[in-house]
């Protein structure tokens, strides 16, 4: 296969801002001068490790260790080749590739075509959305409150009924069966025969958080269907059911620019589009299948959820399967740092209905009634029991205390504890004994399941930050380097290369600082360049102190710091040379020719050292 040119792949990356592509996806935020940071895409944690270098093009996570750049980003997120990330980004900055040996492009890559084939699918059912058969899906829309405007932005359409419309359409536009099959977009009868998955629905495109379309949501609309009354897009490469909520790609810029930050949690296509309608634009919805702690993950990166100023709102149906829905959503209540909340609307209507019947202003009224999640769950379990009795009251005691004593946050339990006391009627003091006792029974069971835990191999110590020695030389060896991968463009030159041909006492920061030395700091990214360069042993310290906060409160600041500390490098050298010239001179006579060179290299090293520090 043709390699792109090395040319291109170096512009394609140097017009890319890599704070962009990382920021469709987690939300970013400054942590310095020239750092943004967020909650790591690569593994899940409560507060953010994850460090972005945009001046660099350059990411670490602190908690993990992934790094790298734009394009190691994209193969990891998408699970793209090299050469696919490089065609991604060139078409979205509008760059022509050109391959070595002047050889063609080479084909689509699978992924790219999957996303194209649902792309075009997308394109014909909106399409459909306008012709005569599609009246009853026009009537559905419109009997639900939404006009062709509204179906254009959510990019609602529809699916005929025959069996083959979309195949046909879409196998003349140059896709193969077996790409149209592997898409979840057609299936297979018993003889392999092709036909349309979906047919005689309005469909919903499901897009991912960039605005792809990677599966669909179909509705069934006439009573000969003998399928479900809603039919999802299959496991696909490109469409795993329990990463995707649909709206997100609309709702993401508002959820990330809230004060505080919101995401309202409803439960189906039409509910979305009621509410992003209605003005309640953060909302989003799970795609045929239940709320869950990879949902949470997607949703924690988005929202920045490092704190807990932010807000989950879960809007439930009255019925039992909307109750079944709030157990399992609060099951992963606690994987949030935002506090948890949940809106019924009167007479249990959902957004939709509540739309249609009472108004827009109805449905953001909605988000101003909100409970906390722990006060519905706690009226939840006590609903069953008969609270005129002693015995009612006990029960729902016992039932609703473990509730009370999962609460995280040590400052409000206290006050949970005396609401359920209010609902049962109870002594506070009886209510606190019981979720104390709970609270207990709770430690020791996550102890024991520690214990009875298989013990992890231990790994070799890696070589970090956290690591090195905290004494003075080894925190200037240390800033030192921070400052010269990240700023040694705009460090005095002639000082820069003097400070570089200093050797560090450090191991690890002098294996750094080596392959610092040895870079050619000529070409664009030699940043990258030396962490990439640095023996394997200390990779993973390069990365960190390219990516870690230097200390200073503005840009300019830092660079007055780092010429600073490139200065104190060089002097401190002086000053070790200085007194191996003064132990020279004590062992050789001191008129003779080697002792008067001597001397004379002592005063051209102290008028060095005066020139770089005229004060001292």
């Amino acid at each position: 296969m043709p390699r792109i040119r090395q040319a291109d792949v170096d512009e394609v990356k140097a017009r890319t801002n890599i704070a962009d592509i990382i920021g469709e996806r987690v939300a970013l935020k400054s942590a310095g001068v020239g750092s943004l940071k967020g909650l790591c895409p690569f593994h899940d944690e409560k507060s953010p490790s994850f460090h972005v270098r945009p001046q660099h093009g350059y990411y670490h996570c602190f908690g993990c260790g992934e790094s790298g750049d734009v394009y190691s980003f994209l193969r990891q997120m998408d699970h793209l080749s090299f050469t696919e990330a490089v065609e991604k980004l060139a078409a979205r900055v509008g760059i022509t590739l050109h391959y070595e040996d002047g050889g063609p492009a080479p084909e689509t890559s699978g992924r790219a075509r999957l996303l194209a084939a649902n792309a075009a699918a997308a394109e014909f059912f909106r399409a459909q959305l306008v012709t005569p058969e599609a009246e009853t899906a026009r009537r559905f829309l419109g009997e639900r409150g939404f006009d062709p405007a509204a179906a254009a932005h959510f990019g609602v359409g529809y699916a005929p009924k025959g069996w083959d419309a979309m195949l046909h359409a879409l196998t003349k536009q140059g896709f193969t069966r077996e790409e149209l099959t592997t898409a979840g977009l057609v299936s297979t009868n018993q003889r392999g025969g092709v036909y349309d998955r979906f047919r005689g629905r309005v469909m919903w495109p499901i897009r991912d958080v960039t605005g792809q379309t990677i599966g669909f949501g179909a509705r069934k609309l006439y009573d000969d269907d003998q399928g479900p009354k809603y039919l999802n897009t299959p496991e696909t490469p490109i469409y795993k059911k329990n990463q995707v909520l649909y709206g997100l790609d609309l709702a993401k810029r508002d959820i990330s620019r809230g004060d505080p930050k919101r995401v309202v949690v409803v439960e189906g296509y039409t509910d979305v589009m009621a509410c992003h309608l209605a003005g309640v634009t953060t909302a989003i919805a799970t795609c045929g299948t239940a709320f869950g702690s990879e949902h949470v993950t997607v949703l924690r990166r988005v929202m920045g959820d490092d704190d807990a100023s932010g807000e989950v709102v879960f809007t439930f149906d009255p019925d039992e399967a909307g109750q079944k829905a709030a157990v399992r959503a609060f099951a992963e209540e606690k994987r949030f740092n935002a506090q948890s909340f949940v809106a019924v609307a009167p007479d249990g209507l959902d957004p939709c209905d509540l739309r249609l019947q009472r108004g827009d202003g109805a449905v953001r009224a909605l988000m101003d009634h909100k409970v906390p999640m722990f006060e519905f769950m706690i009226d939840r379990r006590i609903s069953g029991f008969d609270l005129g009795t002693v015995e009612g009251r006990v029960g729902a005691l016992r039932s609703a205390a473990p509730i009370v004593a999962e609460i995280r946050d040590r400052l409000l339990q206290p006050g949970y504890e005396r609401v359920l006391a209010r609902r049962l009627g109870m002594d506070p003091r009886e209510v606190h004994q019981e979720v104390q006792r709970r609270a207990a029974a709770n430690g020791r069971e996550a102890r024991t399941g520690r214990a009875e835990a298989a013990e992890p191999a231990v790994a070799a110590p890696a070589v970090t930050l956290a690591a090195l020695p905290r004494t003075v030389a080894v925190a200037r060896e240390r800033d030192a380097l921070t400052g010269f991968l990240q700023y040694g463009h705009r460090v005095d030159p002639e000082l820069f290369l003097r400070a570089l041909a200093v050797p560090f006492h450090h191991p690890a920061l002098e294996a750094v600082r080596a392959t610092l030395e040895a870079t050619d700091r000529s070409r664009p990214g030699w940043a990258l360049a030396v962490v990439e360069g640095t023996p394997a042993a200390y990779r993973t310290l390069a990365g960190e102190l390219l990516a870690r906060d230097f200390p200073a409160r503005t840009e300019e600041h830092a660079v007055a710091s780092i010429n600073d500390l490139a200065r104190q490098i060089v002097i401190a050298a002086l000053a070790q040379r200085k007194n191996e010239l003064l132990g020279a001179i004590q062992r050789v006579p001191p008129d003779s020719e080697e002792g008067r060179a001597l001397r004379v290299q002592l005063r051209d090293l102290d008028a060095e050292r005066h020139r770089l520090q005229p004060d001292d």
